[in-house]
C-alpha cells in the first residue's frame, strides 16, 4: 500500500478518521477530570504520554506534508484536504492545549524529544526550501561528506540556540 492509498482509503472511510481524533482529545479531557492533582503520577502522565504520541506523530506528519505541499509541490491553499491536513492539526492543539491544562507538558515522558524532532523535520525543510528557491547550482570539489557534516553542525547549532532562547533564566 502506497501512502496515496492510504490517503485515499482514509477519504473513502472518514469516519474512521473523524473517530480517531475525536477519541483522542476526549480521553485528554477525561483523563483530566479525573486525574485532577495527579497527572504527574504514573500511570496518568504515562496515558498522557500515550496521547501525546497518539495525537503529535499524526499531526506533525499532516502539518509537514502540508508545508510540502505548499512549498515544494505548488499546491493551492483551496485544494487542502480537511480530513488528511486539517483535522489532524486540530486534533494535536486542542489535545495538547487540554493536556496542559492539566501537567505542564515538559512533565510528560518524551515531550521534549519529539518537539525536538518536530524542530529538525523544520530546519531540514526550511534549508530545503531555502536551496530550492535560490535555485543554486554548485560545482566544488568539496566532498559529501563534508556538506552532510556542515548540514549535522548547522543542525546542531540551531538546536542549540533553540534550546538556549528557550531556556528559564
Amino acid at each position: 500500500m502506497t501512502l496515496g492509498e492510504f490517503f485515499q482509503f482514509l477519504q473513502q472511510h472518514p469516519f474512521v478518521l473523524i473517530g480517531y481524533f475525536l477519541v483522542v482529545p476526549l480521553t485528554a479531557l477525561l483523563a483530566g477530570i479525573l486525574g485532577r492533582g495527579e497527572a504527574h503520577l504514573s500511570p496518568w502522565n504515562a496515558l498522557y504520554a500515550l496521547l501525546v504520541y497518539m495525537t503529535a506523530v499524526p499531526g506533525i506528519f499532516s502539518l509537514l506534508l502540508t508545508v510540502y505541499l505548499w512549498l515544494f509541490e505548488r499546491k493551492s491553499f483551496l485544494e487542502t484536504d480537511l480530513m488528511t491536513q486539517v483535522l489532524p492539526v486540530v486534533s494535536m492543539v486542542a489535545t495538547l492545549w487540554l493536556i496542559r491544562w492539566n501537567i505542564p507538558l515538559r512533565q510528560v515522558p518524551g515531550f521534549g524529544r519529539l518537539s525536538g524532532l518536530l524542530m529538525m523535520i523544520l530546519v531540514v525543510l526550511l534549508l530545503m526550501w531555502i536551496l530550492d528557491r535560490t535555485r543554486l547550482i554548485a560545482f566544488t570539489w568539496i566532498p559529501f561528506v563534508w556538506v552532510i557534516a556542515i548540514l549535522i553542525g548547522l543542525l546542531i547549532v540551531f538546536r542549540w540556540g533553540w534550546a538556549k532562547w528557550f531556556e528559564k533564566s
